[in-house]
């Protein structure tokens, strides 16, 4: 550890490993560190499945569960828009190379007491019993506009104006939109997490909607705009570790990390027992400088495993459920996302239902019910609970740059918007997607 590097990068989370590869790959010296034997933090997958319940202080699981080696269980469970900022990445940067998808079969939403499938085009939304045949037309028109919206082109903008006319205005009084087909665009199609969206430009809610479109055309036969990784989202940040690797990046597991060494206000290294690393500046998750963190909420979680496919969703081996926090009287979304053995992430016959939601109460288990009554009996529960943390500042003073904590969507929207931002301060200048040029053809070690 006594050469100088560049960047040193703490913790192999998704965010961490996503960063040192692409700095790695911009010519930047990386040194990736990690106190844990392995990969991925608190967003790892857990394999077998006696780790789960060792990881939630649980007995062992009993018969009936199959093999053990079968499950990879992820912690913090997220699905990958096709067409999105992080697909994106893995294309640009050659990673699916290491990874094979899958895609989610299907998007539902929730309202007034039952699941609903979300349309997928403009046909489905046409037939959706969640609205009626004048509102559908109305739709329709909705969906055209926002086709063919062209931020550069005021004559695709009809009576919109994206830079001052809201989200609500542009739904409610352009479109005549109701208040449940208002609320179903805004949390299924454009996946925000509460309504604070409605007093907003609508720039931003249309690209999103769009995004959703775009990620249903991204591949032939999708049945929703998701996809997720076979054997769970650990490959994804072992997939950039081997990016970062090709490219001079020095990874060290199961090291400790003592001390963020700082002179005169600014990062000069990070010291592991006796020994110390020099660097320009560090990247880390938060749990390695909790003093530069603030706490700005919390996410609780359950981990459920189910031997059945949820009620009302047709059957599917995957889908997406959003419970809308208007439909449940509550001031953010629940998600829940469902995975199963057709990812390779659980034995045959078996399937994974998470839940999640920001706390908004004293007691958080409480608010997932609403999810949880939805997806029939649960065989087996794990729930979790964590600190939404993000830094104090931006880190470009003194050189030390933290991500936020994962949040309760079910996207990886939220999680690109955070690496991004970060890069940009790191490097200076905006990640450009059209200049990053892969050696991968190089043999992998």
């Amino acid at each position: 550890m006594d050469a100088e590097y560049d960047v040193i990068v703490l913790g192999t989370g998704l965010k961490e490993c996503i960063l040192s590869g692409l700095l790695s790959v911009a010519g930047k010296k990386v040194l990736h560190m990690d106190r844990n034997k392995y990969y991925g933090g608190e967003s790892t997958s857990m394999n077998p499945l006696e780790e789960l319940y060792k990881h939630f202080k649980k007995d062992s699981p009993g018969d009936g569960m199959g093999r053990g080696r079968d499950w990879n269980v992820d912690l913090i469970p997220k699905f990958l828009m096709a067409n999105g900022q992080l697909v994106r990445l893995l294309i640009h940067t050659g990673v699916t190379r290491y990874l094979d998808f899958k895609g989610i079969e299907g998007s539902f939403v929730y309202k007034g007491g039952k699941i609903y499938k979300v349309p997928s085009n403009e046909r489905e939304a046409l037939a959706s019993s969640l609205m009626g045949i004048f509102e559908k037309r109305r739709y329709r028109q909705f969906l055209l506009f926002v086709q063919e919206f062209n931020p550069e082109d005021p004559k695709t903008w009809k009576n919109v104006n994206p830079k001052q006319t809201t989200s609500e205005e542009m739904m409610s009084k352009c479109f005549n939109l109701d208040k449940n087909t208002i609320d179903f665009t805004g949390h299924a199609f454009a996946l925000y997490s509460n309504d604070d969206y409605l007093k907003k430009p609508c720039e931003e809610t249309i690209n999103r909607i769009k995004l959703y479109s775009a990620s249903l055309a991204a591949y032939e036969g999708l049945k929703s705009p998701y996809l997720y990784p076979l054997y769970g989202l650990g490959e994804l940040p072992q997939g950039f570790a081997r990016l970062s690797a090709i490219y001079g990046g020095t990874y060290m597991l199961d090291k400790s990390i003592d001390e963020i060494k700082m002179e005169d206000g600014k990062v000069v290294g990070v010291r592991s027992g006796e020994e110390t690393a020099r660097c320009k500046a560090v990247i880390c998750d938060p749990s390695y400088a909790l003093d530069k963190c603030r706490k700005v909420g919390r996410v609780v979680r359950a981990i459920c495993i189910l031997d059945h496919p949820v009620p009302g969703t047709n059957d599917a081996v995957s889908c997406q459920i959003i419970i809308p926090q208007s439909q449940v009287g509550r001031q953010n979304d629940i998600y829940i996302g469902v995975v199963s053995y057709t990812h390779n992430v659980a034995a045959k016959g078996f399937y994974l239902a998470i839940v999640s939601t920001t706390v908004e109460t004293s007691d958080p288990t409480k608010e997932l019910r609403p999810g949880l009554d939805l997806l029939g009996t649960i065989r087996e529960q794990f729930i979790s609970e964590q600190d939404l943390l993000e830094p104090l500042d931006d880190g470009t003073e003194n050189q030390l740059f933290i991500s936020k904590s994962y949040d309760a969507s079910s996207h990886f929207e939220t999680t690109c918007t955070d690496v991004l931002d970060l890069y940009k301060r790191v490097m200076g200048t905006p990640f450009d997607f059209s200049n990053v040029s892969s050696r991968l053809e190089q043999t992998d070690e």
